[in-house]
């Protein structure tokens, strides 16, 4: 073969870690923006127009929008959390906290609303403060210490009521979750405009403010965060005790929606929670947003709607439900974590 045949055959292109320019360019576009969770979204959501009869009414999109509003404020401490490095496991009881507390407190004690959900937000800060201050300061992993939080937490709560909730919410707190509930005179339950405020809020503390920076840099890294003049202690302590109020207000929302006390009402968002998190694409470590979440939250939703409607067996559910997880993470949860690609 000739010299010149040599010198002309044209270079394969190259790319980041051997990839296809195709695949590199989506997965650059995936990192930016939730393309996959909104394919699958619509996706879903178009599966059940086609198969389910009244799946497009308005009594089905206001179940999705419910379920998935409660999810994503459950979902929104998680994120928080995540950002910064850490998880947190007791959500759950402090979900149960402030739903009993409220119920509790209003129906038993006769208390106000106001008071008694002022006393539920003060559980939920000195709790989300109690896993803050022990997994950093003592260098606990984040997990051990929240579901040890979470069992003294549960633990409280059964012996302040004798192991029975007995309280019964205002009749009005639950018009805040109620499908056919009003917003300023508008066919929309309260619940759903409550989520979109708390996302806007959220979405541009994380983005837009010192707050958030100082959030992601922690998450990245705490030692450059320290170099960089972060109060990581303070960012990572905050960002507990924001997941544990979340979820204390997701439990006073749960309060007005059954009507009653309930010391397990929490149980179901503890991995749904995360699942919303992790199906949104955040990761741990400084990768994500709240927006993600949401998305996650109305993707679990529509999952959950649809698995329902086919009167699958629980078991089967929870089993898709993983499979579900599963495949998310395996499609862009494999990437080297942030810290490690700087």
């Amino acid at each position: 073969m000739s010299d010149t045949a040599l010198t002309d055959t044209p270079a394969a292109p190259e790319t980041a870690g051997g990839r296809p320019p195709l695949v590199a360019q989506l997965s650059d576009w995936q990192r930016r923006f939730p393309l996959l969770q909104i394919v699958a979204l619509v996706a879903l959501y178009g599966y059940g127009l086609a198969t389910i009869d009244g799946f497009g009414s308005h009594r089905v999109l206001y179940a999705i929008l419910i379920n998935a509003s409660l999810l994503g404020l459950a979902g929104a401490g998680q994120t928080i959390v995540v950002l910064v490095g850490g998880i947190d496991f007791s959500i759950a009881a402090f979900i149960s906290a402030g739903d009993v507390v409220i119920a509790e407190l209003c129906g038993t004690y006769h208390w106000s609303v106001p008071a008694a959900a002022a006393v539920a937000l003060a559980v939920g800060a000195a709790g989300g403060l109690v896993n803050g201050l022990l997994s950093f300061r003592f260098k606990v992993e984040p997990l051990i210490v929240t579901l040890g939080v979470s069992a003294l937490v549960s633990g409280l709560l059964l012996k302040w009521i004798n192991g029975a909730a007995t309280g019964v919410t205002p009749a009005w707190l639950g018009d805040l979750t109620a499908a056919n509930g009003t917003t300023f005179g508008l066919a929309i339950p309260p619940v759903v405009l409550i989520w979109a405020l708390v996302a806007l809020v959220i979405g541009l503390v994380l983005t837009r403010t010192r707050a958030g920076r100082h959030l992601y840099l922690t998450g990245v890294n705490q030692q450059a965060a320290k170099l960089s003049l972060v109060r990581v202690g303070r960012t990572w302590i905050c960002a507990y005790v924001a997941s544990a109020v979340l979820a204390v207000c997701v439990g006073i929302l749960l309060a007005g929606y059954s009507g009653s006390g309930n010391v397990t009402v929490g149980d179901p968002y503890l991995f749904q929670s995360l699942a919303a998190v992790i199906v949104g694409g955040t990761m741990f470590g400084g990768r994500g947003d709240y927006w993600r979440t949401v998305l996650g939250a109305l993707v679990l939703s529509v999952v959950a709607l649809l698995l329902s409607a086919a009167q699958l067996p629980s078991a089967e559910q929870q089993m898709i439900t993983g499979g579900l997880i599963l495949a998310v993470v395996g499609l862009y949860g494999r990437e080297r974590r942030l810290r490690d690609r700087i």
